[in-house]
């Protein structure tokens, strides 16, 4: 799931909790609401975890080649 999933999941969460009234047998929109909004925050906390290892690459080790079947030039 990108950030745009979590943000999406965090913002249905919200509406779910604060904003309807809605009443439903067997189904508690409050606490629906409240665990969308809880995945959505871990879900922007480890992707972004994720994106700043990726930004963080270790440089690029220059090693020299030698090679044993050349011969060196001036002799």
């Amino acid at each position: 799931m990108g950030l745009g999933g979590c943000i999406i999941l965090i913002a249905a969460g919200a509406i779910l909790t604060f904003a309807t009234d809605w009443e439903m047998e067997g189904v508690n929109l409050t606490v629906a609401g409240v665990i969308m909004m809880a995945v959505g925050l871990i879900g922007v906390a480890v992707f972004t975890s994720i994106a700043r290892r990726r930004r963080m690459a270790p440089p690029v080790a220059q090693t020299t080649v030698v090679d044993p079947d050349q011969q060196p030039r001036g002799y």
